[in-house]
């Protein structure tokens, strides 16, 4: 079992609405975390290189997590997953793919990029919050992650 005591998630999700749910979401559900959001694979990318405006590890804590919607502008969830998989500095971060995509196109490709497990996004908050919590309880309380994503 995890026992991280600053439990970081960084939420990759162009949509300010998606965002605002899961903050919602979390907060309603008392999940002790820190969420951090970027609007785009790119700053994903710089996220979890410490590049440009991320450099500051005490301002950008690196994640336990990453939740990662794929139709997103500049780099799209499904490259900057690739990117992350294929980098000996990042592959061990787990990612979870969060999408309204149900294709099984991306549902394939995602995998067979390295994700850690694939969810459609809800149609309503009270699913929102089910499927949050499950996120939550699993990731934090169930699995024991690899030591590079242990704050």
């Amino acid at each position: 079992m995890s026992h991280i005591k600053n439990i970081i998630i960084l939420i990759a999700e162009d949509d300010p609405d998606d965002c605002l749910m899961l903050e919602e979401a979390f907060s309603e559900l008392n999940a002790e975390c820190n969420l951090f959001f970027v609007n785009d694979g790119e700053e994903l990318l710089q996220y979890l290189k410490g590049i440009k405006k991320y450099s500051d590890r005490e301002r950008y804590p690196l994640p336990n997590i990453i939740l990662l919607d794929l139709n997103m502008p500049k780099v799209d969830g499904r490259e900057a997953l690739k990117t992350i998989k294929n980098d000996e500095n990042l592959r061990l971060y787990p990612v979870i793919v969060f999408t309204t995509s149900d294709a099984e196109g991306d549902i394939d490709c995602t995998y067979d990029s390295g994700v850690n497990c694939f969810i459609q996004k809800p149609n309503s908050f009270k699913e929102l919050k089910v499927i949050v919590n499950r996120i939550f309880r699993y990731w934090f309380k169930v699995v024991t992650l690899p030591e590079n994503s242990k704050s």
